[in-house]
């Protein structure tokens, strides 16, 4: 019948129909679209690596949950900078054909009422857990939107690091029992083909989203005596660009004893020949007086494909782009059982370990995250949603014998407490650093710590080093604002 003989009400249900045609193709689309979102998820930059046949770990194995690809999540604040975004955006619905449409106040009350195509549900926006930090910290956009799934979101908390007997190193502490799980050490053999045998790294499986990690507590909860106060150091975030591939802690004396490059913050002149004598005598970034000196690796961004990659002429293994931190927050906590007492002046104070993945997990103490999330802790590098900033946690050893600013292995001297935070016999608490470092990786690129050559820039060998080089009037400041509860 030509459309122009039709009765009103046959129009209608023709207008009806098509609606609903339309609604289930859209729904069709978007479904499809976001189905493949997990292929995305790891950096175009380490796709090159991926093995020929998937592994375990990969996202065929158990597509992500629907929350990994809600597109509306309340960190989502920032808007996309780049041609690439809409791919986290599913495509929006054909609009409904305008033509032939009833008068709005005509009810058709002589047909049965038709039944609405139902949508997809729109998924609730991720709630954000309790103690979570809110996402308006450091600004910028950063990490991949995704990231290849390591294990199905009801996976149970991080597992504790693997025990072991590593040879001293260039960094590190033993960390807490209940620190974040490290990657095994042959966790490379399951990923890359033959050509990538000796690929650089990072991996595919050194990447996780930050929503698949577990919610934990890293804290010892404090006890009645505590010394709950806080000192923050400001130092800066290296704005004059202070690096070098020294130690002077584990290589004194010894040019690219690291091989790999530091950021420093602190002292103006710390190098492979920096003493304590020289040390008291340097200019500082640090207000009040401190002259201590606080270094840790760079952050590199890689180029991307097509693009002329950075290489570092010292250690050729190390490429990419130096980022500077976008903020480097040096808090000295307290501990949960008692009062503090001062440090000595001139302490070695190390965490981590720079050859963890070849040396064992004993020593590591790898602590990633996204601000935002930060109740989310891995050893992973983790790849943060839009509006959220990739951040590395350093916490250091807080027990020290009361005697020794350093040690043969540059760890026995000063140790962690225990998981409820009481330091062994024989040592006293002094006052825990923590470095809170934040870093604006650019949305969908590839990033890596600097590292030793044979460590493939696995992200469980981050480590930081520390000097105590604090007058004794400011010592004694952090310690009775410490002891006090204040926030100084």
């Amino acid at each position: 019948m030509p459309r122009h003989q039709m009765t009103r009400r046959n129009r209608r249900r023709l207008t009806v129909a098509s609606v609903a045609a339309i609604a289930i193709i859209g729904t069709t689309v978007t479904v499809g679209i976001m189905g493949n979102a997990s292929a995305r998820d790891v950096p175009a930059a380490a796709e090159q690596c991926l093995p020929e046949v998937p592994p375990p770990a990969s996202s065929e194995t158990a597509p992500p949950p629907p929350a990994e690809t809600e597109t509306s999540a309340p960190e989502e604040t920032v808007p996309p900078t780049e041609s690439s975004a809409p791919e986290d955006t599913p495509p929006a619905e054909s609009p409904a054909p305008p033509a032939e449409e009833p008068p709005a106040s005509e009810a058709p009350a002589e047909e049965p009422a038709e039944q609405p195509v139902e949508e997809p549900a729109e998924e609730p926006a991720e709630e954000q857990p309790a103690g979570e930090e809110p996402a308006t910290e450091p600004q910028g956009l950063t990490a991949p939107a995704g990231a290849q799934p390591e294990a199905p979101a009801d996976q149970p908390a991080p597992e504790t690091v693997e025990a072991g007997d590593p040879a001293p190193d260039e960094a590190g502490a033993p960390p807490p029992v209940q620190a974040p799980e490290a990657p095994p050490a042959d966790a490379e053999q399951d990923f890359g083909n033959e050509e990538c045998e000796e690929a650089l790294g990072p991996f595919p499986n050194d990447f996780i989203n930050i929503r698949r990690v577990q919610p934990s507590n890293l804290d010892a909860r404090p006890g009645r005596g505590a010394s709950r106060g806080t000192f923050e150091a400001r130092c800066g975030n290296n704005e004059n660009r202070h690096n070098n591939p020294d130690n002077f802690i584990v290589a004194p004396g010894v040019r690219n004893g690291a091989q790999h490059l530091h950021d420093y913050v602190g002292s103006l002149t710390a190098d492979a020949n920096s003493t304590n004598e020289n040390l008291v005598l340097a200019g500082t970034t640090c207000r009040r007086g401190d002259l201590s000196t606080y270094y840790w690796p760079v952050v590199r961004q890689r180029a991307a494909e097509g693009a002329e990659e950075v290489i570092d002429e010292e250690n050729p293994h190390n490429t990419g782009t130096v980022l500077q931190p976008a903020r480097a927050q040096l808090v000295f906590k307290g501990n949960a059982n008692g009062r503090v007492v001062a440090m000595p002046q001139f302490i070695r104070v190390i965490t981590g370990d720079a050859k963890a993945s070849t040396n064992g997990g004993a020593n590591a103490n790898a602590k990633w995250t996204c601000t935002g999330f930060t109740n989310r802790v891995t050893a992973k590098y983790p790849l943060c949603p839009r509006g959220s900033s990739v951040m590395r946690i350093l916490d250091f050893p807080s027990c020290w014998d009361g005697q020794n600013i350093d040690s043969a292995n540059h760890r026995a001297h000063i140790v962690f407490p225990d998981q409820r935070g009481r330091c062994p016999q024989g040592t006293r608490a002094v006052p825990a650093l923590q470095m809170r470092l934040t870093f604006n990786v650019p949305r969908g690129s590839l990033f890596a710590l600097d590292a030793f050559p044979g460590e493939k820039h696995n992200p469980v060998t981050d480590h930081g080093d520390f000097v105590n080089v604090m007058p004794q009037r400011l010592m004694d400041q952090v310690v009775r604002c410490i002891n006090s509860g204040r926030r100084c």
